[in-house]
């Protein structure tokens, strides 16, 4: 039970772009260490879109730190990274947690006031809550076809649907 709520999401959005600055203040976060791939671009995508261009900018008018992470090399993120001008870890091999310290120690942050956006429940949120921060996650934008990430998302749909039910509870 301890461990699989490691997997579980403490937050289920539908875009990065509803984890705007009002919301994450309303978490008391001042702090955000974000995954690239699927989160907040498919992974062909190269350049960063405008819409996170534009996240990032109002998180910035925020005062909110952001620094991103990705489990992908060194020039894509780099390349990714061009228009934001983020700090950025590429190849942190997620859910490792040497680079989410590592980044809240730069942003100087803690875990009570730092989030972790992604979306894999099995690298983001596992990396989050072994960090001691809460993971926020979101629909994957365009998943790879690839047989290996079919199996992924199979095995974090039991801990979905177990968000789902807690907080339907919560609600009642």
């Amino acid at each position: 039970m301890l461990f699989e709520k490691k997997f579980i999401p403490d937050c289920r959005l539908s875009s990065f772009k509803e984890a705007d600055p009002a919301y994450l203040k309303s978490l008391g976060a001042s702090a955000v260490i974000c995954d690239i791939d699927n989160t907040l671009a498919p992974y062909e995508t190269l350049d960063a879109p405008d819409e996170v261009v534009r996240w990032v900018m109002q998180l910035e008018s925020a005062d909110i730190s952001l620094t991103l992470v990705s489990n992908n090399k060194e020039d894509r993120v780099a390349r990714f990274n061009e228009r934001l001008g983020c700090r950025a870890y590429s190849s942190v091999k997620k859910p490792s947690v040497k680079y989410l310290k590592k980044a809240m120690k730069e942003m100087g942050s803690g875990k009570d006031d730092t989030v972790f956006l992604g979306d894999q429940l099995l690298t983001d949120a596992l990396a989050a809550h072994r960090a001691g921060i809460r993971a926020i996650i979101v629909p994957p934008i365009k998943d790879k076809p690839s047989l290996f990430f079919k199996f992924k998302r199979a095995l974090e749909r039991p801990f979905l649907r177990k968000y789902d039910k807690m907080h339907r509870e919560d609600a009642k």
